[in-house]
Parts: structure tokens; C-alpha cells; sequence
């Protein structure tokens, strides 16, 4: 199974990786704020993730990490 890790401090929110992610696991938490103010971005269901590293690639603070 793969698993995604966020490091939720260098994300700015932007939503991209929730936006390439086919199968629509990761969001951007409503409830939370990183460091710099951004609702940073979560995933919801780990156990769905294919390690397809879309999120990861589509980064721009290269914030995600995919492991398989």
C-alpha cells in the first residue's frame, strides 16, 4: 500500500495536488493552519492511494512525498 506524507508547514494551499489526484483522496483542511496561515492540504483516505505520485510531481513547494 502506498502511503503520502504532507509536510503541512512548507504547504502555501494552493490545492493543485487535490486537483491531480485521481482518486480524490487529498483536500485541503478547512479546520486547520500551518505555520504561514494556509489551510495546508490532508489526505483523507490513505488506504485508497495507488502511489500514483501525481500530487507529489504537481507540487510547487514540494511538499509531498509518496512512498510505495
Amino acid at each position: 500500500m502506498a502511503k503520502v506524507i504532507i509536510n503541512e508547514d512548507r504547504c502555501k494551499g494552493c490545492g493543485l495536488c487535490a486537483s491531480q489526484c485521481p482518486k480524490q483522496i487529498i483536500s485541503l483542511a478547512k479546520d486547520k493552519l500551518n505555520k504561514k496561515g494556509f489551510h495546508p492540504a490532508q489526505v483523507t483516505q490513505q488506504e485508497n492511494c495507488i502511489g500514483c505520485a501525481f500530487c507529489a510531481t504537481t507540487c510547487p513547494d514540494v511538499a509531498i512525498e509518496v512512498y510505495r
